[in-house]
């Protein structure tokens, strides 16, 4: 997106100081995250709102950069204080010279399952044991944690049981911090301007909920636990990279208790419900042809980056206000941290190979992009109803497809058929999918 024009709810990055503001004009420094809130008239002007304090003014368009793409780098890491299992006395070492407040968590040599918050003070490195049990976690039997996060951000707000707050993490060497690469790049939120509101879903990492960030309605994904907020970290890494009309749009990370990711808001939620809710009666063939087409482009746009989302299914696309369809949770199949392990796969929407071979593509996309449609047109029917998973798996090998939904029109029903061929290659494109579609509702208009 260039400079030019950046519609209200972007956020940017701001180039340089502007620490002296005239009458109505934003005050700022370099590296400064500001939500537009509108274009103002008369070229390269915005009223825009500074994520950190709040206030609102007016800045100029030079003034501002689009927020940095995050690589998905194995060294960043919402814990770099965290040096796994190392001794005392290698802690000892880490910790020198010796500064009040610096420290480190390493894994307990002596009492595996437990762990060890090493901190300088004096001259000194003083070793707290954290026992672990009953999933949490506690210093003193006093004070009692989810996890390790959570453990910190505590002891840097409060001395509490031991010998000072913790002030400076040592990051181990090579490890990045995330929240300082998330802060540089843009993309790290304010959790003072969050407020939290409804659950609205519940995934198998955590819940979703409604929300409001400085006056814009949004959805937060809160991730609580060490392990599967890191390997998050990947999921809003690869959602840094992308912006399509699509695409549900992230709007940053706020790391608290974990980790919340806030993307923009869906009024009228996942197709699946949407469908079912309403019916026949209510949604023409027209409007699934556009929800396809909606589909088809976000996906299409994800192949072009070389993107494979692994868990493409009626129930992950999410519905606007205006009835447009945007693909979500991409990269998150790729957050199970057993990766390979096929019993967790969605097994009636996975490709033939990807179930056997663990072969995942845009090709197997495709293949999911098949059953998506089938969904569609069935207004939001299970896959394979009435059959199990293992008879599934079985009947596909034997060359069974799926039956057209009741009232599906033929020229649909052959493009799915296209998306479940057993040969990978012989799978349209999501591009030649878009094609189609686009002729399938310029042929409903000229009926």
């Amino acid at each position: 997106m260039s400079g030019k024009h950046w519609p209200a709810g972007t956020q940017c990055v701001t180039k340089h100081d502007h620490t002296k503001p005239k009458a109505q004009e934003l005050a700022f420094c370099k590296g400064d995250v500001v939500t537009i809130i509108e274009a103002v008239e008369g070229k390269g002007w915005y009223r825009a709102r500074h994520n950190e304090t709040g206030q609102e003014g007016l800045l100029a368009a030079s003034a501002l950069r689009e927020r940095g793409a995050i690589r998905a780098d194995p060294k960043l890491s919402l814990m770099p204080w965290f040096h796994g299992k190392i001794s005392g006395v290698e802690a000892v070492q880490e910790l020198q010279p010796p500064e009040d407040g610096l420290f480190l968590v390493r894994e307990s040599v002596r009492h595996p399952g437990d762990y060890v918050l090493c901190v300088s003070f004096g001259k000194e490195v003083i070793h707290y044991r954290v026992v672990h049990e009953e999933n949490t976690l506690s210093i003193d039997s006093q004070q009692y944690f989810s996890n390790l996060i959570d453990m910190i951000e505590h002891y840097m707000k409060e001395q509490g049981a031991i010998c000072t707050k913790l002030v400076k993490p040592k990051p181990k060497t090579g490890m990045k911090s995330a929240e300082e690469e998330l802060a540089k790049a843009g993309w790290l939120l304010n959790l003072q301007h969050l407020a939290l509101g409804d659950r609205i879903g519940q995934g198998e990492f955590g819940d979703v909920l409604q929300g409001e960030y400085m006056g814009q309605k949004v959805a937060v994904k809160n991730i609580k636990c060490d392990v599967t907020a890191q390997a998050f970290l990947a999921e809003t890494a690869a959602m840094t990279k992308v912006r399509h009309k699509n695409l549900v749009c992230l709007l940053g990370v706020i790391l608290h208790n974990g980790l919340y990711i806030v993307m923009e808001f869906m009024s009228k939620g996942n197709l699946v419900n949407f469908l079912r809710t309403r019916g026949r009666a209510l949604v023409p063939a027209r409007q699934l042809l556009l929800f396809a087409l909606d589909v088809a482009q976000g996906m299409d746009y994800l192949e072009s980056k070389k993107l494979v989302h692994r868990d493409l299914a009626a129930r992950n696309i999410l519905i606007s206000g205006e009835n447009v369809a945007k693909v979500s949770d991409f990269g998150l199949a790729r957050v199970n941290p057993k990766g390979a392990d096929a019993t967790l796969l969605p097994v009636k929407w996975t490709a033939p190979e990807a179930l056997k071979h663990n072969k995942f593509s845009s090709k197997s996309d495709v293949w999911s992009y098949g059953i998506l449609l089938w969904e569609t047109f069935s207004f939001g029917r299970a896959p394979y109803p009435k059959l199990s998973l293992k008879e599934v798996t079985e009947l596909l090998e034997q060359g069974y497809r799926m039956d057209p939904p009741e009232g599906c029109p033929p020229s649909v029903y052959t493009l799915m058929k296209s998306c479940w061929e057993l040969e990978p290659s012989k799978r349209p494109s999501f591009k030649k999918l878009v094609e189609k579609l686009q002729k399938e509702l310029k042929h409903l208009r000229d009926v």
